[in-house]
């Protein structure tokens, strides 16, 4: 039962985190097409959109690696036995 229990909150995590990487870029590209249809603005601002999109992705995908980086240091630090933290 811990196996599926683990299976389930792996996939848990893996959905939102392909969801927090995708929702900028489908937002910033619903952005352009509301501007491209109902203000007249050209073609041309699918392309920022797509990049700030971009960037808005990468900066989920940063922010969630130093999240696991530090979490990382801090189990790593518990582990280490100080002088008067003898166990």
């Amino acid at each position: 039962m811990k196996k599926w229990s683990d299976l389930l909150k792996n996939l848990t995590l893996l959905t939102q985190l392909g969801l927090s990487l995708v929702t900028p870029l489908l937002m910033c590209i619903a952005l352009c097409w509301w501007l491209n249809t109902k203000h007249g603005v050209g073609g041309w601002v699918y392309l920022p959109g797509f990049f700030f999109g971009l960037g808005g992705s990468g900066m989920t995908a940063w922010k969630l690696f130093q999240s696991v980086d530090k979490r990382e240091k801090e189990k790593e630090k518990k582990k280490k036995i100080s002088f008067n933290d003898h166990k």
